[in-house]
C-alpha cells in the first residue's frame, strides 16, 4: 500500500466520526431538555462536522481521485465508511447522548493533542484547531456525566445504564492496525496506547465523581476498521444522503 493510500484512509477514519457523530447530533436539534442545551449540542453538532467537512477536505486532496469533500460525505456506501462503531449509536435518553460524548471526546481530547505535534502540517493545524473545540465538549459531559450520575435516583439509574451501555464501543477506540502503524514511524499517525492509559484515568476521575461504577471490561464491539458496521450506520446514511442519491449533481 502506497504512503498516500495510508493517509487516505486515515484521514477518513477521522472525518467520519465527526462526520457521523455530528449528524448524530443534528438530530437533537429542538429536542434537548431546555433552550440552553439544545443550543450546546447543536453547537457540538457544528463543530464535528466543519471538523469533517476540513479532513475529508484533505483526504480528497491526498486521495487524488478528483472528488470533494461532499463526495466522500454523500457517495461512499456504507462498507466504505470507517468511523468508529460508538458515534454510530442512537441518541437515546439524554443519558446516553452524554455518555456517548464523555467517550468520545475524552478520546478525542488525548488524540488530538498529540497529533498537534504531527509531521503532516495540514493534520496538525487542524488538530490545533479541533483541540480547543474538543476541551468544550469535554468539559460539557464530564459536567452533564457528574450531574446526573450525582443526581436524583432516576438520573443515575439512567446514566448508569448508559455508561454500561456504550462501554462495549469503547474498546475499539484504541485499536491500531498497519495503516496506523506505518504512519507512526512515519510521525503522523498517533501512538494510541499511552491515548488509551490518559483515556481510562480520564473517565475513572470522572465516574467516581458522578459516583458511577466503571464497567469491566469484558467483550468489545470492533469492525469498522474493515467497514463493518451496526445496523445504525445504514439509516443514518439513508438519511443523511438522500439528497445527493436522488439528484446527483443537483447544485441551488
Amino acid at each position: 500500500m502506497k504512503a498516500t493510500d495510508n493517509l487516505y484512509n486515515y484521514c477518513l477514519r477521522l472525518g467520519d466520526d465527526a462526520l457521523i457523530l455530528g449528524h448524530r447530533l443534528s438530530e437533537l436539534c429542538s429536542k434537548a431538555p431546555f433552550i440552553e442545551e439544545d443550543l450546546a449540542l447543536t453547537n457540538i453538532s457544528l463543530d464535528m462536522i466543519g471538523r469533517a467537512q476540513a479532513i475529508l477536505k484533505y483526504a480528497a486532496e491526498v486521495g487524488g481521485k478528483n472528488d470533494t469533500e461532499d463526495d466522500l460525505a454523500y457517495r461512499r456506501a456504507e462498507i466504505n465508511y470507517y468511523n468508529h462503531l460508538l458515534v454510530e449509536q442512537p441518541n437515546g435518553d439524554f443519558a446516553h447522548t452524554i455518555a456517548r460524548q464523555l467517550f468520545l471526546s475524552a478520546f478525542e481530547f488525548y488524540l488530538y493533542g498529540e497529533m498537534e505535534k504531527c509531521h503532516d502540517k495540514t493534520l496538525a493545524a487542524i488538530a490545533s484547531k479541533t483541540l480547543k473545540e474538543v476541551r468544550y465538549h469535554l468539559e460539557h459531559a464530564s459536567d452533564w456525566t457528574i450531574r446526573l450520575g450525582d443526581g436524583t435516583p432516576e438520573s443515575h439509574h439512567r446514566m448508569q445504564n448508559a455508561i454500561n451501555e456504550l462501554w462495549m464501543y469503547t474498546g475499539e477506540l484504541f485499536e491500531m492496525d498497519e495503516v496506523e502503524m506505518t504512519l507512526m514511524r512515519d510521525g503522523i499517525a498517533v501512538d494510541l496506547i499511552p491515548v488509551k492509559t490518559q483515556w481510562y484515568n480520564r473517565i475513572k476521575h470522572v465516574l467516581a465523581e458522578a459516583t458511577l461504577v466503571m464497567p469491566e471490561d469484558s467483550y468489545m464491539q470492533t469492525g469498522s476498521r474493515k467497514g463493518v458496521h451496526t445496523e445504525h450506520l445504514g439509516h443514518i446514511l439513508a438519511e443523511m444522503q438522500y439528497l445527493q442519491r436522488a439528484y446527483p449533481d443537483a447544485i441551488w
